[in-house]
């Protein structure tokens, strides 16, 4: 009779347990695709893309410098400090440029009917910069907890040298050289003339009055 009695209470017990397992085999798959613990994490980006300024481009770009230096970049907070360091490996670039918007119609002498006299520009450096993707943090030390700021310093600095290797590297002379090789068979094409460029020369800068 007690084991009977029992019996009787343990089968609505088994009876759920059946159909629970029942259950989880038939919609188990979708209950896991639905977890908001299971699976790949959901990413939202609001954005709103705004347009600010639309500017005139006359830049002619002529020629590029690449350029790859090793930079130990070192720093005292304090002197009972020991230095900080960064050590990257920096790839950078910089680019000639001639900007056309300066050309004035006086720069434009005809001579006769076969020659035609331009006065460029002077070249500039239009951009010098870090390309990122050539560079990389080799190691750091004594960061204390500013490793990122230390870094970004390191960076300035290479960004910086770029702009002076360039101009030491002579990149103006060269740009000035290029623009001579593309912009003369050019010009002869279409004006059907010899074409004789030089470079402007600008006038000295005048003081300003006190």
């Amino acid at each position: 009779m007690n084991l009977a009695r029992l019996i009787r209470r343990l089968l609505p017990l088994l009876f759920l347990l059946g159909l629970g397992w029942f259950l989880w085999r038939k919609i188990g798959s979708t209950l896991s695709s639905i977890n908001p613990l299971a699976g790949e994490p959901q990413v939202t980006v609001t954005h709103n893309t705004v347009l600010t300024q639309v500017e005139s481009l006359g830049r002619l770009e002529l020629v590029r410098y690449r350029f790859k230096d090793v930079v130990e970049y070192k720093r005292r907070a304090y002197r009972f400090l020991p230095e900080s360091k960064a050590a990257l490996i920096v790839g950078g670039q910089a680019i000639g440029c001639l900007d056309l918007r300066k050309l004035r119609p006086q720069d434009v002498v005809l001579e006769g009917d076969t020659l035609v006299r331009v006065f460029l520009p002077p070249p500039e450096l239009c951009t010098f910069q870090i390309d990122h993707s050539q560079s990389r943090v080799f190691s750091t030390e004594n960061g204390l907890l500013q490793d990122a700021k230390l870094v970004d310093e390191g960076y300035r600095y290479a960004e910086a040298q770029v702009r002076r290797a360039a101009l030491q590297s002579g990149i103006l002379a060269q740009t000035q050289r290029n623009a001579e090789q593309i912009l003369a068979p050019m010009l002869r094409t279409l004006t059907g003339r010899q074409v004789v460029l030089a470079q402007r020369m600008e006038g000295p800068t005048q003081a300003p009055k006190r």
